[in-house]
């Protein structure tokens, strides 16, 4: 039995035909999810003229009020301990995992007042920007380019407060945890429109991979601490139950 190959001699047109129009219509369905996927990373009209989408506004208020009430929550903590040292907070839950220990250390005092009322003032603000954002305002350059230099600075604080509480106070705060959480988002997503948008210049790779995986890389890092804790503390797991 002879198989005609598309393109030979002695080969059946209406297949050389058949054969060409698949291969057209894949190529045309790669085109046209490449073109989606570049749509998708680029700034909207919207988004040019100062604006951004929705989610971010909601990933900062919702990322603002968390990290607000934590902040809150600790610097009432730190008011109960200055009035009664021997207080039983709420949030000490056992050996590992309690904030009564961490608000004394001068790590939580580094940057001279509390760090609680500067979270408080800084995810004020990020709760307001998140306000702002949703109700449709358009900001300039300036202020984007603020915004991601502040959540940035936020950022090194948070990693290097993690790299303390890990390695030198050797616990876990429940508010700090709650700090982290909100953090990492804020900073992926702030980022990823600023880069978006052409305020922070980035390459092409860089560009859409921080728009489009901005979740993913937000779910890693959540991955990568939960993972660090399970690790530094294991030990001290394994007495807790």
């Amino acid at each position: 039995m002879s198989i005609k190959h598309p393109g030979r001699a002695g080969a059946d047109p209406a297949e050389d035909e058949d054969a060409g129009l698949e291969d057209a219509e894949l190529e045309d369905a790669e085109l046209e999810r490449e073109l989606r996927t570049l749509d998708r990373s680029r700034p909207t009209a919207h988004q040019r003229a100062g604006g951004a989408p929705p989610e971010l506004g909601w990933v900062l208020t919702i990322g603002g009020a968390l990290g607000l009430w934590a902040a809150v929550m600790l610097v009432l903590s730190e008011i109960t301990v200055a009035a009664d040292p021997d207080a039983t907070l709420a949030c000490d839950f056992n050996p590992l995992v309690g904030c009564g220990e961490f608000i004394t250390t001068w790590q939580a005092h580094v940057l001279g007042p509390p760090n609680a009322v500067v979270g408080t003032a800084a995810f004020g603000a990020v709760l307001a920007v998140g306000l702002m954002l949703l109700a449709g305002a358009r900001v300039a350059r300036w202020f984007w380019l603020a915004l991601t230099t502040g959540v940035s600075l936020g950022m090194i604080w948070v990693l290097w407060f993690q790299v303390q509480a890990l390695f030198v106070i050797k616990g876990l705060c429940p508010y700090c945890l709650v700090v982290w959480t909100a953090m990492i988002p804020v900073f992926v997503h702030v980022w990823a429109r600023s880069v978006q948008g052409g305020h922070v210049r980035a390459g092409e790779r860089l560009r859409r991979a921080l728009v489009l995986d901005r979740w993913l890389i937000v779910g890693a890092w959540y991955a990568v601490v939960v993972a660090a804790a399970v690790v530094v503390f294991w030990e001290r797991w394994l007495l807790l139950f």
